[in-house]
């Protein structure tokens, strides 16, 4: 039955009683009936707002004109003309603060669902068997990009179109960064990643992993032999709380965590031998996006009760109302206004409790969010097998600490132009979360689009 013209197709998905028991993808996808459905919905500005909420620039009414005429293959190659990881960003992007903040269609009723229709061209597209777009003529230089992550695979696919010889030198024994290690395969299947890094891949740009830049290699042997480098190593270095216990076995980072169960596939022992215990009772610390992909991460994994336990309430969780709904949906507890001042063991060093301290919430703080105050004596302990740290991350010093004359940032990130990723050496540029502190998928997307273009003027002009 055709919905409303105010009201957004809804997105297919797993009942979370089932899929709390599972890894599979959670959101289905539309059939091609909803996508056109939905599409309809678009008024085809001529003067598009939804485009400049977009970090990768992706001509949104052009694709979804596109879908309106069924012509899905032109759809993809204009969702690609911009956007080398259409499948990916339209599972993971937060479209509702970004391009459909914008729609026009939104001011009265909801916006398009963008990031849907996006999803749906990606997959069309893979289906398929993608084809693979034009290529200038090789311009004879060279350009290696370190980490293998979205702002890098970003920018090695745009310059590999522009002519130029890319390779890539990842840390890890795969490529994706972020993508595979930190995002659950029930919202983001790593089948759809590795297709996406294959397209990368076919447009020339040769992937080297088992590389540590740092260590196994210096940027300023990369630049003996290369024109120009793009520094793009994310935050993969975990923040604690520093409290008596957190060395207790059971008390894991968010990122060892999640890299266990997504990239190594703890979920799937024996065949994958990490298996990751979680017993009865898990508790995430945290309220953002991470904090959320580990507390569900752990009902799938055995849990009988996943907790989140949040400083704030509801209203200050920097997570994505998505996420959080689904979380909900699925069993999570949310244990707000309270955070650990203590975790204990016993006497071989095994996580059995935590001490919380309860919060009240003042005035707003720098961030905007209202200040957490803690209640006098407002203690309570309580029973818990694993704990998740999950507080936020930040720039690992392995590459800036190597590289002599990059500027760095109070936070031990690099400092680098917003706009080009120009860092402090010549011929080196940097971006994503090694730049900016933790942040989204889409945004280190843009920067290293940014960053492609500023070394194709940089090599250009040399």
């Amino acid at each position: 039955m055709s919905q409303q013209v105010g009201s957004r197709v809804a997105m297919p998905a797993q009942d979370p009683l089932v899929r709390n028991k599972n890894f599979n993808e959670v959101a289905l996808g539309y059939t091609e009936a909803m996508a056109l459905e939905e599409a309809s919905r678009c008024l085809i500005c001529p003067k598009p707002q939804c485009v400049k909420g977009c970090p990768v620039e992706v001509d949104i009414p052009g694709f979804i004109a596109k879908i309106k005429e069924k012509d899905f293959a032109a759809a993809a190659k204009s969702l690609k003309g911009k956007n080398s990881l259409p499948a990916i960003c339209g599972r993971v992007c937060p479209q509702e603060s970004q391009c459909e903040s914008k729609c026009v269609r939104g001011i009265k009723t909801q916006p398009v669902a963008i990031g849907r229709l996006e999803r749906f061209v990606a997959d069309w597209d893979m289906a398929r068997g993608m084809e693979m777009p034009e290529t200038t003529a090789a311009k004879g230089k060279k350009v290696a990009i370190v980490g293998a992550g979205p702002a890098g695979l970003t920018c090695a696919g745009d310059l590999a179109k522009m002519g130029y010889e890319v390779k890539i030198f990842e840390s890890l024994h795969v490529a994706g960064g972020v993508l595979m290690y930190g995002i659950p395969e029930f919202r983001l299947p790593k089948a759809v990643v590795q297709k996406e890094i294959d397209y990368i891949k076919a447009l020339g740009v040769d992937i080297e992993t088992n590389v540590v830049c740092g260590k196994t290699l210096l940027v300023d042997e990369i630049l003996e032999e290369y024109d120009a480098v793009f520094i793009g190593t994310g935050a993969g270095l975990p923040f604690f709380m520093d409290i008596p216990g957190e060395n207790l076995s059971g008390v894991f980072s968010a990122n060892e965590f999640l890299t266990r169960s997504n990239l190594m596939k703890a979920y799937s022992f024996p065949e994958a031998l990490t298996p990751t215990r979680v017993g009865k009772r898990v508790a995430v610390i945290g309220g953002g996006n991470v904090a959320m992909d580990a507390a569900r991460t752990a009902l799938r994994l055995g849990a009988e009760e996943s907790w989140i336990v949040y400083r704030r309430s509801a209203e200050e969780m920097p997570a994505r109302a998505e996420e959080v709904e689904h979380a909900r949906e699925e069993g999570v507890i949310f244990k707000l206004l309270h955070s650990p001042i203590e975790f204990k063991g016993d006497e071989n060093m095994n996580l059995n409790s935590m001490v919380l301290q309860k919060f009240e919430l003042g005035e707003p703080d720098a961030s905007g969010r209202r200040k957490p105050v803690p209640i006098p004596g407002a203690l309570e302990e309580a029973a818990v097998d694993t704990v998740v740290i999950a507080i936020g991350q930040g720039p690992n010093n392995l590459v800036t600490g190597t590289t002599p004359g990059l500027i760095l940032t109070k936070k031990g990130g690099i400092q680098a132009d917003e706009a080009t990723g120009e860092t402090s050496r010549k011929g080196v540029y940097a971006g994503g979360d090694i730049v900016t502190g933790a942040a989204t998928v889409i945004l280190a997307m843009g920067a290293g689009k940014s960053a492609a273009k500023a070394i194709d003027e940089y090599l250009s002009a040399k």
